[in-house]
Formats: C-alpha cells, structure tokens, sequence
C-alpha cells in the first residue's frame, strides 16, 4: 500500500487566508487600475518526500484528493526529494492546486489540480 504524504493544514489556511487578505485591501477599481490579474499562487510549503517503486504518492488540500505521480526519471526505491505545494486562487477564492516535485534540486514535476 502506497504512503500519501500530507502539507500542513495550517499552511494551506495560511495560504488561503493571505489570498483573501489579499483582495480585501483594496477595492476593485484601484486593482483595475493597476492592471494587475486577479489570479494569484500563494506557496503552501514543501516536504519531504520518499520513493516507492517509481512515484511518489501525496494527499492534495482543498478536496483534490489523493494522487500518486510516476516519476519521469530512475530513481532508486527509498530515494529522498521534495514535494511543494502551491494554492492557486481568483479574486483570493482557491482555484486550484500545484505540486513540485524535486530530487536532488532538480525539478521533475510541475502538476496543476483545478485552475491554475
């Protein structure tokens, strides 16, 4: 049975509740005015992460699920990498989700749940 790492719930609010403190101080006039876009990432946080077989297996926030991704290099059962998260929003409202996934600081997933 494969093992799902877990991001910090109180990181994934965190996160959720900057998005919202985001929109919040200004009106929408003044964020038009600005030209900026309403869709915005906030990062979550980044864990430790360990192989088994060829994936890694990991429980997304925000009702995505569990997903395990097979990774797109050789790496050895038991290998140790990275798995960060990042919280996609719209006007400070969660969208979506991304995950990166690194070994030795090399980036060998970049997935996006939802919208992003």
């Amino acid at each position: 049975m494969a093992t799902y790492y877990e991001f910090s719930d109180e990181a994934v609010q965190a996160a959720v509740d900057a998005a919202k403190a985001n929109f919040n101080k200004v009106s929408l006039n003044e964020f038009n005015a600005n030209s900026a876009s309403p869709e915005i990432s906030f990062g979550v946080e980044c864990i430790s992460v360990t192989t088994s077989g060829d994936q890694v297996c990991l429980q997304l926030p925000l009702g995505f699920g569990q997903y395990c991704f097979t990774l797109p290099i050789t790496v050895p059962s038991g290998t140790v990498g990275e798995a960060c998260l990042s919280i996609c929003t719209t006007w400070g409202i969660p969208t979506g989700v991304r995950v990166t996934i690194t070994f030795a600081g090399v980036q060998v997933i970049n997935q996006s749940f939802g919208k992003c």
